[in-house]
């Protein structure tokens, strides 16, 4: 017999447990599944921005998630040694002025304690094989420790990331292209920059990423073709020697690294009846400017009320708000980290000193660096 719930989730990362805090805290009847038989104890994102803060402090997370993280005042864009461009977040006018630095299997942890404080677990392992559009709802057949499972729902959300099973069984097309792959590593490190900076380093090879975390660890994303998929210390020195600072940077101890694509990639339209699509599922990009898990984090927030909003008033108009608006707001940002990531990859050395010339002119103006800070923060 079919377990019956309102709404289904599937998938178990930021986007989808955020979801779920925010259906339980209404009083929602939902269930959440994962394929996994355990939260990922490795992470790629590792920032909060202000924004994504102020949306998360209704779930009652934040307060955790700023005591664990590290509080970032500054995003620089650099050239080797040059500052380009500071972003300064302390000048907003915000609760949280600042970029935190947390990882994602960390910020994961607090989210589901949070869900379970609220009387919810993640049900796991349990993958979605079928999804059937039905009158009223949908019908999905999944696998489970124990065996087949049937569920029917009225809505299911698709939080299961860029192979989404519920995104195809929609019919909803995700088009888009590829950057190519990417180094990744958390390393403890010499560093000659103060941990109070995100750098986004530009360059003809690449753009390279260096944030502060926890522990005394960095975390290095590095734009790479070909790059390992098991890094070593020398992999992670020699992208750092080619560029980032000219001096004073040695990768002592190699944490954690590996290898991934990025893709940039929008999907269609973010409903499709009782389709509904949030975080990875919607929406992959380029990792310049940290606004990946934002995104998918704030997806979530707006999400959890709209289906709170049209379950109660039995109209589709705030589902409908809700993917028209992030949509919106998916493809700006979209168009933002593309653009930052061809500006920070260009190879002509001409254009290259240009490029250099007009950012730092630019960013001497005060209204420059506002918009910015905004900007990436996810005031607009």
């Amino acid at each position: 017999m079919a377990e019956e719930t309102d709404v289904l989730i599937v998938g178990a990362g930021p986007a989808g447990l955020a979801t779920a805090i925010g259906l339980a805290q209404q009083g929602i009847d939902f269930v959440v599944l994962d394929a996994l038989p355990e939260a990922q104890n490795t992470s790629r994102a590792a920032v909060l921005h202000a924004a994504t803060l102020e949306a998360l402090g209704g779930l009652g997370v934040t307060e955790t998630m700023i005591a664990q993280g590290i509080k970032v005042p500054h995003f620089r864009v650099r050239d080797r040694d040059s500052v380009l461009l500071d972003t300064d977040f302390s000048k907003l006018k915000s609760p949280t002025p600042y970029t935190l630095m947390i990882p994602q299997d960390e910020s994961e942890v607090i989210l589901i304690e949070r869900l379970r404080a609220l009387g919810h677990e993640v049900q796991r392992p349990v993958r979605v094989v079928s999804v059937e559009r039905g009158a009223d709802g949908v019908s999905v057949t999944a696998d489970g420790k124990e065996g087949s499972r049937s569920f029917t729902a009225r809505y299911i959300v698709g939080a299961d990331g860029e192979k989404s099973t519920v995104r195809e069984a929609a019919g909803i097309g995700f088009p888009g292209h590829t950057y190519g792959s990417f180094l990744l590593a958390d390393v403890r490190m010499d560093w000659p920059i103060e941990r109070n900076e995100v750098t986004l380093f530009f360059s003809e090879a690449g753009t390279l990423v260096v944030a502060p975390m926890s522990k005394d660890r960095y975390r290095v994303v590095a734009q790479m073709p070909g790059a390992p998929s098991q890094p070593t210390i020398a992999d992670v020195q020699a992208v750092i020697d080619a560029r980032g600072p000219r001096r004073g940077a040695k990768v002592r101890e190699l944490l954690w690294g590996s290898r991934f694509q990025v893709h940039h990639k929008l999907a269609d339209r973010f409903r499709d009846g009782p389709f509904l699509l949030v975080g990875d599922a919607a929406h992959v990009h380029s990792p310049a400017g940290g606004q990946g898990m934002n995104l998918g984090l704030r997806d979530a927030k707006a999400l959890s009320a709209a289906l709170a909003e049209t379950l109660r008033s039995g109209s589709p108009a705030p589902l409908d708000a809700y993917a028209g608006e992030r949509r919106a707001s998916a493809e700006e940002v979209l168009e933002m980290t593309d653009r930052l990531t061809r500006v920070a990859t260009l190879t002509n050395p001409a254009m290259r000193w240009v490029r250099n010339r007009i950012i730092q002119a630019a960013s001497a103006l005060g209204v420059v660096r506002v918009k910015a800070a905004l900007t990436l923060a996810g005031y607009r």
